[in-house]
């Protein structure tokens, strides 16, 4: 169980690092600037996570995670180099596949230190947010997560099906996936059909606003 969550971890921070890095291909980034934009997408979440839950951050101790960044990182700059284009559509594809990932990690990594239910699905979606947040900053680019379509509500429904397939008397792993594929599958149609929360109405202006 250890072994396949680090694996399912370790893809995580692959896909991140590649969304990180393809952002950074978009801002011109060099290349020094591609792999700390691809870091910080890629372990800033479950950075703030560990440091919430008070408990050893979880790349101090192992390098792996920094391979998997680096290789991610290389393997897209070479993809880039070779195809000489931006795939925007592949960026949020990696975008939405890392928040799945990172979103059942986090809610898993709580649930371990015996956190309630609601707390859990608040670490899962921290850890699932907070890296693309920081990437999206640093870029200056607004914040996925500020924008209309849904993003960090998919990861609290994700959170929800989770803990309702528990419920069912599944095993974790399959409640991990249900959980991911409804996150993915939320984020997705998000993107396509541009689902999103109500949102404040756009001001009415007067007359007199108008003539001005």
């Amino acid at each position: 169980m250890a072994i396949w969550l680090h694996w399912i971890d370790l893809i995580g921070v692959a896909v991140f690092a590649m969304s990180g890095a393809l952002m950074a291909y978009k801002k011109h980034f060099d290349g020094f600037g591609v792999i700390v934009l691809a870091s910080v997408t890629a372990i800033g979440g479950g950075t703030l996570r560990d440091l919430v839950l008070d408990v050893p951050v979880f790349w101090i101790r192992d390098t792996s995670f920094f391979y998997t960044i680096l290789l991610a990182s290389g393997l897209t700059i070479i993809w880039l180099r070779v195809s000489q284009r931006f795939p925007l559509r592949y960026l949020l594809i990696a975008d939405a596949m890392g928040l799945a990932f990172f979103n059942m990690m986090g809610l898993q990594k709580a649930l371990s230190q015996d956190v309630p239910m609601i707390t859990a699905i608040i670490l899962g979606t921290i850890t699932g947010v907070f890296g693309g947040l920081i990437r999206d900053v640093i870029s200056r680019e607004v914040p996925i997560v500020l924008k209309a379509d849904l993003y960090a509500t998919t990861c609290i429904l994700g959170g929800f099906c989770y803990f309702l397939a528990g419920l069912s008397g599944l095993s974790a792993q399959a409640c991990m996936l249900i959980g991911m594929l409804v996150t993915l599958g939320m984020r997705l149609g998000a993107m396509k059909w541009h689902w999103h929360l109500p949102v404040f109405p756009p001001p009415v202006q007067s007359s007199s606003d108008r003539e001005r």
